[in-house]
């Protein structure tokens, strides 16, 4: 990276960059490491927005064209996109019983987080007798887009259904792509036990539009939830407006800010489990421990051998991976919020009282013995979350992503009057004539 700087101490394969916060040219560094400009891909907004106005002026046939070009499926008929109920019931059966219990436990406790979050109607009658209030609903129809290339995740299914359930939707689509017709039995099992009405095997950009326009085969929906690829994160922005969006997420992160008393292999893994999505994932280490440091770099070296995509974690930690070394722990929590990445890991002393100096982070995992891995599958929590340092601005996906809120306001006679006044001269200044006699004509 065009600001880094490397310690003078050598650094075993691969070689991940390595920080200290009293360097010289600390800042400008670290800026380097958390640009993500680099990962846009050159012309990928142009072939979008044609994706785009294909699908929606040629509805099915583009669909059907671009799953045979994209997804290598040879199909003539967009009906046979669709994955049929009895084959959603039949994933179930096909599923082992121990993956069986695991999507139950991860759904039910899923489930149980996201009831807390459901936001109810309410309202109070003011001095002047005006009825106030918010009115909550569940947003008609949602699509979910769950990604089936490199990997396939029935935990997304749950992190999107099930959320989108408990608001009270009472329709869900989903999309997931089927590259050379490869099914994930889990994915379909995972629909299937959390209600999803419909399943099409279309992933992409088509998909998006397909969803954000409606073919014949596949309806509009209100809002698309659910990560994707560069072109899925491009048609998502490209269609917000017509339809609500959850987020645009770009690649995984993760950041461990650790004391150093922990099993340096332990925190290997933990930057080894999300460098392993893909070659663009961020797994970066803050740590107040030189020492630390270097037996962390140690552990990395041992176990990156046995891991089975041990090429893309490579790829992930020599790209966007970092080490981190700061002087004290004030200057961790500086680091962290700085960054305000997607996962937070806090291996400290007291992680809870660390926690309230944490202003930006999508979710935070206390203690040593609360792995970022759980939050992926089943502590409770929703893995959405925001990337890029989004977490300055953004929320987990939530109950809340599924509802809508509308204000109710009823004036009585007298109250009408009484706001009538204010209104008319507010009006008036603003050169509205009929805003003000509007509110003039109910005036006493």
């Amino acid at each position: 990276m065009p600001f880094a700087t490397h310690s003078s101490r050598k650094m075993p394969s691969p070689d991940i960059l390595r920080l200290a916060s009293n360097d010289s040219g600390f800042d400008a560094a670290l800026d380097g490491l958390l640009d993500r400009s680099h990962e846009q891909v050159e012309g990928v907004a142009d072939v979008v927005s044609e994706i785009i106005a294909r699908i929606r002026s040629e509805g099915d046939a583009a669909l059907v064209e671009y799953t045979r070009r994209f997804d290598r499926l040879d199909i003539d008929d967009a009906s046979t996109l669709e994955v049929m109920k009895q084959r959603l019931e039949q994933a179930v059966t096909l599923i082992t019983s121990e993956q069986r219990k695991a999507l139950d436990v991860s759904i039910d406790r899923v489930r149980s987080y996201h009831q807390r979050q459901l936001g109810e109607s309410w309202d109070y009658t003011d001095e002047s007798g005006t009825l106030l209030g918010q009115q909550v609903t569940p947003l008609d129809r949602v699509g979910l887009y769950i990604p089936g290339g490199k990997a396939a995740y029935p935990s997304t299914v749950v992190m999107t259904a099930v959320p989108a359930r408990v608001a009270g939707v009472p329709e869900l689509i989903m999309v997931v792509p089927t590259p050379d017709g490869h099914i994930n039995e889990l994915v379909l099992a995972a629909a299937a036990l959390t209600g999803v009405d419909r399943v099409f095997t279309v992933g992409g950009a088509q998909a998006i539009a397909a969803l954000a326009y409606g073919t014949e085969i596949i309806p509009a929906v209100d809002k698309i939830v659910g990560p994707g690829n560069a072109y899925v994160a491009t048609a998502k922005r490209q269609v917000f407006g017509k339809v609500g969006i959850d987020m645009v997420a770009g690649p995984s992160e993760i950041v461990v800010l650790c004391d150093g008393n922990v099993d340096p292999e332990w925190i290997a893994m933990d930057l080894f489990s999300q460098a392993e999505h893909d070659e663009l994932a961020q797994s970066i280490l803050v740590t107040t421990s030189d020492s630390f440091a270097d037996d962390v770099v140690a552990a990395i070296d041992r176990l990156l051998p046995t891991m089975e995509r041990k090429d893309i974690i490579t790829a992930a930690l020599q790209g966007q991976g970092a080490i981190v070394v700061v002087d004290n722990l004030d200057e961790a929590i500086e680091v962290s919020n700085r960054i305000a990445p997607e996962h937070l890991e806090l291996i400290v002393d007291n992680p809870q009282q660390v926690a309230g100096r944490i202003r930006h982070a999508g979710a935070i995992f206390m203690g040593a013995h609360t792995n970022e891995v759980l939050g992926d599958y089943c502590a409770g929590p929703n893995h959405t979350l925001p990337t890029s340092g989004t977490a300055r601005f953004s929320s987990p996906l939530g109950t809340y992503d599924f509802q809508k809120r509308t204000s109710l306001i009823m004036c009585t006679p007298d109250s009408a009057s009484e706001l009538g006044r204010t209104a008319s001269v507010l009006a008036r200044s603003e050169y509205l004539t009929a805003h003000a006699r509007s509110a003039e004509y109910r005036i006493k």
